[in-house]
This record gives C-alpha cells, sequence and structure tokens, in this order.
C-alpha cells in the first residue's frame, strides 16, 4: 500500500509542475488575463477540474507560479535552505542572478513586474503576496548588514533597515529599466556596478 500511495504522489507532484510550467509558458506569451484556465490545463495534458483540484483558482495558480520563480531562482544560485551569506556571497549571488535572468528568465521577470504592478492596491488578490514577499526579502537583507557589522566586514554605525530598503529599490528598479529597454541597460553590468559600489561604501 505504502508503494501505492508513493506513486499516487508522486504522480500528482508532476501533474502540478507540468501545470505550473504551462502557466509559466502561456502567462509569458499571452499575459495572465489573455490566459484562461483551460488553455493551460490543456497544454499541461489535465482537465480544468483538475487544476482547479490542485490550485483551487487561477490566482492560485499565478501564486505558484511566481512561488517558483523563486525556487528556481534559489536553486541555480545554490542557495541551500537557511544560509545565511557572508556580504561578499549575497552580493555575489545578486549579480549571478542577473546575468542567469538576462539570458533565459526574461519572460518571468516581466511576469513578475507586471503583477507587481497590477497589485499595487490593499484588496487586489495578490497584494498581500507581494508585499510579504518584499518585507522578508528586506528582512534578509537587514540580517545580512547587521551580521556584516558584527563579523567586521562592515563598518559600524550603519543602519540595516535603510540599507536594505535601499537595495531592494535598486533590485527592482535596475530589472524595470533592463526590461524596458535591454538593448540599452546591460542588467549585469549595472549589478555588479552597483554591488562593487555598496562593497566599498561599507567596508570599515
Amino acid at each position: 500500500m505504502t508503494g501505492v500511495k508513493g506513486q499516487v504522489q508522486k504522480r500528482g507532484v508532476e501533474r502540478r509542475r507540468a501545470m505550473v510550467d504551462a502557466a509559466i509558458d502561456l502567462f509569458a506569451r499571452q499575459g495572465v488575463r489573455g490566459t484562461g484556465v483551460a488553455a493551460i490545463a490543456e497544454r499541461a495534458g489535465a482537465t480544468p477540474s483538475a487544476l482547479i483540484h490542485h490550485f483551487g483558482s487561477k490566482d492560485g495558480l499565478v501564486r505558484a507560479v511566481l512561488e517558483e520563480a523563486d525556487r528556481r531562482a534559489l536553486a541555480r544560485l545554490s542557495v541551500p535552505a537557511g544560509a545565511e551569506p557572508t556580504l561578499d556571497q549575497a552580493f555575489d549571488w545578486f549579480i549571478r542572478d542577473a546575468g542567469h535572468t538576462a539570458a533565459t528568465e526574461g519572460q518571468l521577470a516581466a511576469l513578475h513586474t507586471t503583477l507587481t504592478a497590477e497589485n499595487l492596491q490593499p484588496g487586489s488578490v495578490l497584494h498581500t503576496w507581494f508585499r510579504d514577499r518584499g518585507r522578508a526579502l528586506r528582512t534578509h537583507l537587514s540580517d545580512l548588514f547587521t551580521r556584516a557589522v558584527a563579523d567586521g566586514s562592515a563598518r559600524p554605525g550603519l543602519d540595516p533597515v535603510v540599507l536594505a530598503a535601499e537595495t531592494a529599490a535598486f533590485l527592482e528598479g535596475a530589472h524595470l529599466l533592463w526590461l524596458l529597454d535591454p538593448e540599452q541597460v546591460d542588467l549585469v553590468g549595472v549589478h555588479r556596478s552597483y554591488f562593487e559600489g555598496l562593497a566599498a561604501r561599507l567596508r570599515p
């Protein structure tokens, strides 16, 4: 029975992954509003009712797509769960992720930016998700700068909360500029310049 149960669970995970992959492809091509549940289910080789069973709603599927984008970013950077990187490690991760985004993940980056803009108002479907994600990012950055002061790799007297907000603002803004004008904006070069400058500014 255990083996049968495991096989059923595995098939469920595979179906869910196929639906998320289909949604990523179609959302990037047609936009979220222009893509129906039926089209995603058909692309994934499933039924609309099966998709709703797994995600509850189209909005639930959108959240799953956004979470998958974050998971892929951590996986390709080989970031272990609960990692506490040094300042240099974290800055290197951001630069390498910019390179990967520019090379292969432009559609996901565009989808993320578009959905953020569409959900700025409290009460919108994904507003809480984006707000909480932003808060989590700033908390991780604040913790990073706090550790850097504690281990001596950054000078004392810094305000980790302000630095976290500044860095998060750079990350969002750099991606937006690049998406608007990729021929003129070098995403990797801009990231490297910013984080090298920030590292110099923070040194003791």
